[in-house]
């Protein structure tokens, strides 16, 4: 039987490395992406992983990419590229740059790549995951101190929805926006309730959970539904 192939997007620490791992032991063939692969030692360290550089920001190298995989075919392309934001995101202080970086890595850059990837994903069986979060339901008014990082993720929910409709017509691949949890990564803290492990297991069961069933749905890493 032939491995399946992922492609993760953001992998040199945290969520992204955590799930490299675990699609490694469940024995898929792995190309990950890094931002700087001077500080993508622990990625390197697994060994049998095709490591690419890209910044997702940058367009032509989203292009650039795309043409070095040009033949390529992904049963998983999980987009876990982002960023939290400026440290003050209620007062009012946050500058146009800070904010305008923070939504178009979270919100928009992640849409570029779906665009120029999503014909390599696999018809019918592929999966393309959004690295999503509860936070981005706009039925969560909780955590003033992260407004801005929580709008971004509504921000990309409402783009991957537009992307859906306009982009996907039949035999596409199953399209997941994903909340991992509250892990204790960088991001989350060490007061976060599981690690990374925990929270990577879970995704991996998902997508191979939701593997050919199509459609887009809003799920966390234990498969339960999160209202948008």
């Amino acid at each position: 039987m032939t491995a399946k192939h992922a492609l993760i997007i953001g992998a040199s620490r945290g969520l992204g490395l955590g799930l490299v791992k675990e699609l490694l032991k469940d024995g898929w063939q792995v190309t990950a992406t890094v931002r700087d692969p001077n500080k993508a030692d622990a990625l390197k360290s697994l060994g049998q992983v095709s490591i690419e550089q890209l910044d997702i920001d940058n367009h032509q190298a989203i292009k650039a990419l795309s043409n070095r995989l040009n033949n390529q075919v992904f049963d998983l392309l999980f987009i876990n590229a982002g960023i939290k934001g400026p440290d003050d995101q209620w007062s009012g202080n946050a500058t146009l740059a800070e904010v305008g970086q923070l939504f178009y890595t979270n919100s928009v850059a992640p849409i570029n790549l779906a665009k120029a990837f999503v014909s390599k994903v696999r018809k019918d069986s592929g999966v393309l995951a959004f690295m999503s979060s509860v936070l981005g339901s706009i039925t969560v008014p909780d955590a003033p101190e992260m407004a801005l990082y929580k709008a971004s993720k509504a921000a990309l929910n409402s783009m991957t929805t537009t992307f859906v409709h306009q982009e996907l017509g039949d035999n596409n691949p199953t399209v997941l926006s994903m909340h991992p949890g509250w892990v204790k990564t960088d991001m989350g803290g060490e007061g976060a309730e599981i690690d990374v492990e925990t929270s990577t297991r879970g995704l991996v069961e998902q997508v191979k959970a939701y593997a050919g069933k199509g459609g887009h749905h809003f799920i966390d890493y234990k498969g339960q539904t999160i209202p948008w």
